[in-house]
């Protein structure tokens, strides 16, 4: 048990240095103060628009989700993602191949440092936020069941890691299980009542005991699953750089061709932009869903999709950048401006495209009308450009590093918002769309191109200083 505690203290130790030496340390501790902030001021929003408590804290419930199954997806699995961001660094979690540590017992450790640490350090305060709207009594189940549904989504990834280290037949056992689920849900069964969020809206030891198994199984699943002798095959590639030349023959770029390379080749290649944005799409139905039953009105898929999906941006472009290091360049006869053109080359290729399908594919299925449709198209393609120019102008080549840099993401935090938030009020309260105001959402959308463009152009000049600096 000491051993263990003393693991556990260095995990956590680690975790602090690795965000602090990306963030800096004052920075880095401003951002639970900031998440309790705006937190607060965004549910006392929704509850003076009318919202109700429980829509508003079930959403809570399903964003804290996906974010467990993130973090145990980047944790576990994006190793290669954390080399790219980190260098050649070594986490403790991984030490079971130098040292004389159990690899299970590691992966566990791993689990109990992420729920305690993220619990702390983000769900605290997004619990505190709910003040305005909750009892002050019932804050601390809140923070419970929040931390419980992180937990879920950890262990989920966990399961799903562990069983492909059985090749095809794990695979095919985790993908039968997410269907099943899925079909579950699909099939009005309550699923919903095992999860954490049914402990909040209805305390007791049943509800207690349901949300406990769905967790506790899928750690079982993990521990008789996971093989900690497996190695993924090896991994071979084609010179694929003539290729991409003949595929693009107006743009002699080699660093686009690079950008391309780097990410068909790192894990998950270009399916995981696909995956990315896919997430989206799952939360603009949710928020359509959300919002028709709270407005009682019909919502403007068109326009809330091709909102949501313009944050497609950031995500491609964290893809486009995450092996690329600054100072990499500087050895090399190539002009930092010339890397930025072929970030911005590779995003035209790969994300304005891949954004711009998810949309269509989403507001099809929701019956979008064709002015509906039209003005969603040039939302999407405009808040795309937008934040793809306000990233670069803000992050540069490093956008991973800003997301716990408190200034920075409370810059990005309220350049999103600015243009986002009347949108998306637009969308949720305007239907059926009348012409004029079709016309004037597709001129937004040009406009945000432009103040994108603009960005970009005047973002590249300052980076090339600081580089030269």
């Amino acid at each position: 048990m000491s051993a263990d505690r003393a693991v556990l203290a260095a995990m956590v130790r680690e975790e602090w240095r690795l965000h602090s030496r990306l963030f800096g340390g004052r920075r880095f501790a401003a951002f639970p103060v900031f998440v309790a902030l705006v937190g607060g001021l965004t549910a006392w929003a929704l509850g003076t628009a009318g919202t109700g408590t429980a829509t508003v804290v079930a959403g809570a419930h399903v964003l804290v989700a996906l974010f467990g199954l993130q973090t145990g997806t980047v944790g576990l699995v994006g190793r290669d993602a954390m080399r790219g961001l980190l260098g050649e660094t070594t986490l403790v979690v991984f030490s079971a191949h130098t040292l004389p540590l159990r690899q299970r017992r590691l992966l566990g450790l791993f689990l109990l440092k992420d729920v305690g640490y993220y619990a702390v350090l983000l769900l605290l305060p997004l619990a505190a936020a709910f003040a305005p709207l909750l009892p002050l009594a019932r804050l601390p189940l809140l923070w419970l069941t929040l931390a419980w549904t992180f937990t879920l989504g950890l262990c989920a990834t966990v399961a799903v890691v562990a069983l492909a280290t059985r090749d095809r037949p794990g695979k095919v056992v985790a993908a039968l299980g997410a269907g099943a689920v899925v079909a579950a849900a699909l099939a009005g069964l309550p699923v919903v009542a095992a999860t954490p969020y049914a402990l909040f809206v209805a305390p007791g030891f049943t509800s207690a005991v349901a949300a406990a198994l769905p967790p506790l199984c899928l750690l079982c699943v993990a521990a008789f699953a996971y093989d900690p002798e497996h190695e993924p095959p090896a991994r071979t590639a084609d010179n694929a750089y003539r290729a991409w030349q003949r595929r693009v023959p107006a743009w002699d770029d080699p660093v686009f061709v690079k950008t391309m390379l780097d990410v068909s080749h790192s894990a998950g290649g270009y399916w995981k932009v696909l995956l990315s944005a896919g997430i989206l799409v799952a939360v603009s139905a949710f928020l359509v869903s959300l919002a028709e039953s709270v407005v009682g009105l019909g919502v403007l898929p068109g326009v809330a999709f091709g909102s949501v999906l313009g944050l497609t941006a950031f995500t491609t472009y964290n893809w486009l950048t995450q092996f690329d290091d600054p100072t990499t360049y500087a050895t090399l006869p190539v002009d930092t401006a010339a890397v930025f053109d072929a970030k911005r080359r590779a995003f035209a290729v790969l994300g304005l495209p891949t954004g711009v399908a998810w949309y269509a594919v989403a507001a099809l299925w929701q019956g979008a009308t064709p002015l509906d449709f039209l003005a969603g198209l040039a939302l999407c393609v405009g808040l795309q450009a937008y934040l793809f120019g306000l990233t670069v102008a803000l992050a540069g080549l490093q956008p991973n590093e800003f997301l716990f840099d408190t200034v920075l993401f409370a810059a990005f935090t309220f350049g999103v918002a600015v243009p986002l938030v009347p949108v998306l009020v637009v969308g949720f309260v305007a239907a059926p769309l009348s012409t004029p105001l079709a016309g004037a959402l597709v001129v937004a959308g040009l406009v945000l191109a432009g103040v994108g463009h603009v960005l970009y152009g005047r973002a590249v000049p300052r980076w090339r200083e600081r580089a030269r600096e």
